[in-house]
């Protein structure tokens, strides 16, 4: 099909988690999030049938570093919080937000980076289970604390040395997910502006459907992919300022099926606040 993502597999339908909510080894977490701290309360106001809330700023990142750095927490933290949360080893996680998959995308990275690969995202989030008129629930989710043994897949997540050395390379190709006018240098808050050396730009707020947040089809995310010179048989970097955006264009790029795609986790804050590694604007 000419519309169709090559791994549909990653994405969750209101339908097909419709069918699939009563399934003791699917979880679905509700990873909605607000900077004032209430996005517990936006969950108890409604969410999908036995979600849990997540928070994933608290849980599954560190403290903020200097510059706004965000980073992924350590296993143990992270085990805690998903055990806690019922997700074991087996289980098939759906997460879902409401800000376009911005923070269901960096829940799923945080998930693949260790070892949890069954992770599907809500397309279209919160807002397309209610436009699909199904039901919600008010309740307090509390699942059955499972068992998670975090597996590292250091593969999918780089540090600013293992970008510093990829830098150059024809076997690697870096991917700015910022607005252009971040990757231009003319706008952004970091201690210097501009880009990494050699890095594309392929922004990803346009890989979603404006004011819905549905990813777009195959065929359309295709066309975005090529336009921005992004090919095949390549080992694909992804960064922006903290990893959110990163982490949204390293999930449409793995579902279109490219195999070899990581984040750089502290982004541009950390590469941005150090004067001694190089800018391209």
């Amino acid at each position: 099909m000419p519309g169709a993502h090559a791994r549909p597999e990653l994405l969750a339908t209101p339908e097909w988690l419709t069918e699939n909510l009563g399934r003791p080894e699917v979880r679905v977490l509700d990873v909605r999030w607000r900077p004032d701290g209430s996005g517990r309360l936006v969950y108890l106001d409604g969410h999908v049938p036995n979600a849990v809330h997540l928070d994933w700023r608290a849980t599954l990142t560190d403290d903020e570093k200097a510059g706004g750095a965000i980073l992924l927490a350590g296993p143990d933290r992270v085990a805690r919080a998903l055990a806690a949360a019922g997700v074991g080893n087996g289980t098939t996680v759906v997460v879902y937000d409401d800000t376009a998959s911005l923070y269901a995308a960096r829940t799923w990275w945080s998930l693949r980076a260790y070892g949890l690969d069954s992770v599907r995202i809500l397309d279209g989030g919160y807002r397309a289970w209610l436009d699909s008129g199904r039901p919600v629930s008010h309740a307090a989710g509390q699942p059955e604390p499972a068992a998670f043994v975090p597996r590292s897949e250091m593969r999918v997540r780089l540090t600013t040395g293992d970008v510093r050395a990829l830098l150059g390379s024809p076997e690697a190709l870096v991917l700015d997910a910022r607005p252009p006018a971040e990757y231009h240098g003319f706008a952004g808050s970091a201690r210097r502006l501009g880009h990494l050396p050699g890095a594309l730009n392929l922004p990803a707020t346009a890989t979603t459907e404006p004011g819905g947040g549905r990813f777009l089809p195959g065929d359309e995310l295709r066309t975005l992919i090529g336009r921005a010179g992004i090919g095949r048989g390549q080992r694909l970097v992804c960064y922006d300022s903290s990893g959110i955006a990163a982490a949204k264009l390293a999930f449409v790029l793995a579902l279109m099926g490219h195999e070899d795609v990581a984040v750089y986790d502290g982004g541009w804050a950390e590469w941005g606040a150090r004067l001694d590694l190089p800018v391209d604007r």
